[in-house]
């Protein structure tokens, strides 16, 4: 049985990506969402949930710093999957105060100042962004970074008080990326450029071959501190 809800039962743990999508689709319809920052990941569970669990609702969250490339791929998707996506922006009151106070690239000068950024700019709109949701659902993989090898398939995120659905836990990068040349998607054009993990344009960058996944982003920091705060518990984003 689920412990997440008790009267429904769950997918296994090892339960293929497209099985989870129709469990989301028949147990909690347009009360989940997808949380989508647009990568890789993103693009294969919106493709996927077109076709599993169409009911899921896709969000995202416009920090107001995206590269210009995240928004053209915003519109190729719109455009060709027939999406809604609803967007949640920052309370233009707390950015006017960041940036006043601090200045545009306070977020570079400590961990605890790139997190106040985060918050604002991040956390925030999640939180309203997943009020009266029952799950949401993301692209995490265990193999994106060392902060998220504990994912599981299914947790319970105790902060939003809610399902979360990670379908696409075990897959790799090469799994990921195998799928979308298969079914055509389009992705975002920086990661022709040496892009792997694709954030706000002044926290991200290219990386090397040799480099992991997330190098790029914040890459001023410990990469045992590279998480925004949109998730607390299991893994990140």
């Amino acid at each position: 049985m689920n412990a997440l809800h008790p009267e429904l039962t769950a997918p296994a743990p090892s339960a293929p990506a497209d099985e989870v999508l129709v469990w989301a689709e028949a147990h909690f319809g347009e009360r989940a969402a997808i949380a989508s920052s647009f990568g890789p990941e993103d693009v294969v569970l919106i493709h996927l949930a077109s076709i599993h669990s169409p009911s899921v609702r896709i969000f995202t969250l416009d920090t107001g710093r995206l590269p210009p490339e995240t928004y053209e791929l915003i519109g190729v998707l719109q455009r060709r999957l027939a999406l809604r996506i609803e967007t949640f922006f920052p309370q233009h009151e707390q950015v006017e105060q960041l940036v006043s106070t601090g200045g545009h690239f306070s977020f570079r000068e400590s961990l605890a100042a790139r997190k106040e950024c985060c918050a604002i700019r991040k956390v925030e709109p999640l939180r309203r962004a997943l009020a009266g949701r029952r799950a949401w659902i993301t692209g995490l993989r265990r193999e994106q970074a060392n902060t998220r090898t504990a994912v599981e398939l299914i947790e319970h995120d105790t902060t939003h008080g809610l399902a979360k659905l990670n379908p696409l836990a075990s897959w790799s990068a090469a799994q990921v990326w195998d799928y979308l040349r298969e079914n055509h998607l389009p992705y975002n054009a920086l990661h022709d450029r040496g892009y792997a993990s694709i954030g706000c344009a002044p926290c991200t960058r290219a990386i090397k071959s040799h480099e992991p996944e997330r190098a790029g982003r914040w890459w001023w920091e410990n990469a045992d501190a590279k998480e925004c705060g949109l998730h607390v518990t299991g893994g990140g984003l």
